[in-house]
């Protein structure tokens, strides 16, 4: 006996939905703006809200970065220098790296149909790709110009207004990071933190041009390139985490802990016996699972299905960002009577703790 829901029951703005409310005035004015829903257009508003907040991201940063870039340029035009004309022309084409995560959002936000029957939200894994081949071109390039001027020295003029090009850089990089990777962990989105390490490791460019200037100002000229080398390692170290990150979403890796918790509110449901297995799966900032649970043999259809669909209820609560479940139901086994005997030598065993 099997029970499938394809459609949710997800609520919030894309974050994690926990199933707390704002209690008292604040409780109840929300209510009468926000009401509390468990149908299936609830966890469709959720992804479309996620999506919403992702592009407003994207677009937010993408200006903030450009704003940025066009400081450094024209303090380039004053100076002539031609180390922060690099990091400019870095900072102008890595806003750009932006476009392809917006994109994605936008691609993520259309419909599943018979060919692509989950949807597209894994476009934003593919967009992480991407991020990541841009990262590890950042710290190919800041090693290359590292060594460059490590055996051809270049002199810096007018340092002390590179300093501040080069702070007005990185102060402009971080910020978006910051913003980045705090709406991507709000939504789920491992691209768009992936996106923010990546405006990260701009900032810590453009801080190697700030140190450089600096040296040259006191007098060791080889302050930049050896700075360039540590930030190079600096960006190394970024890259080894968005890696690891976007490859995990690829693989349908999550955190063992959502496991626990989809497991710990299936077996609180009445009328469980056991949960045979839970698979939970990434499909963009949303997450879908997939369940077996065992119920009493001697349940009417009507009665299992009531079991499975508070199953699926107790998931999308209490699992952050899920937005679907399939739930299975089979009966228990009693005196020896075995229910799957056509399927029986098909089935897979539970895939071991790895955690």
């Amino acid at each position: 006996m099997s029970d499938a829901h394809p459609a949710g029951h997800g609520h919030g703005s894309g974050g994690e939905h926990d199933h707390q409310h704002p209690l008292g005035l604040k409780g109840f004015v929300q209510s009468l703006f926000s009401p509390h829903r468990h149908d299936a257009a609830d966890s469709v508003d959720s992804a479309l809200e996620a999506s919403a907040e992702g592009i407003r991201a994207v677009k937010i940063s993408l200006v903030a970065l450009g704003v940025t870039a066009i400081a450094q340029l024209v303090v380039v035009l004053i100076t002539g220098s031609v180390a922060l004309l690099a990091d400019t022309i870095h900072n102008f084409s890595d806003a750009l790296t932006a476009i392809p995560l917006w994109v994605a959002f936008v691609l993520g936000r259309r419909t599943a149909n018979r060919r692509y029957t989950y949807g597209y939200g894994r476009a934003e894994d593919l967009a992480g790709v991407f991020i990541v081949a841009m990262i590890a071109l950042s710290a190919t390039l800041a090693a290359y110009e590292s060594i460059r001027r490590l055996i051809d020295p270049q002199p810096i003029s007018h340092a002390w207004i590179v300093v501040v090009a080069g702070l007005i850089g990185f102060a402009g990089n971080e910020l978006v990071a910051v913003y980045r990777i705090r709406v991507g962990t709000k939504i789920g989105s491992a691209a768009l933190v992936a996106d923010g390490l990546h405006a990260r490791t701009d900032g810590f460019t453009s801080l190697a041009v700030v140190i450089g200037a600096i040296g040259v100002m006191a007098g060791f000229p080889l302050a930049d390139p050896i700075v360039g080398l540590l930030i190079t390692v600096a960006i190394l170290a970024v890259l080894r985490g968005a890696a690891r990150d976007i490859y995990r979403r690829l693989m349908d890796a999550v955190d063992p802990d959502l496991v626990d918790a989809a497991e710990a509110a299936l077996r609180d449901v009445p009328g469980v016996h056991s949960v045979e297995s839970v698979q939970l799966r990434w499909i963009g900032h949303r997450m879908r699972a997939e369940t077996t649970l065992t119920v009493d043999d001697t349940l009417s259809v009507v009665q299992a299905h009531a079991i499975a669909d508070e199953a699926q209820h107790q998931l999308i609560h209490r699992v952050p960002r899920l937005d679907d479940a399939t739930v299975h139901v089979n009966p228990s086994i009693r005196s020896g009577v075995d229910h799957h005997t056509a399927t029986g030598h098909h089935r897979a065993q539970p895939p071991p703790d790895t955690r």
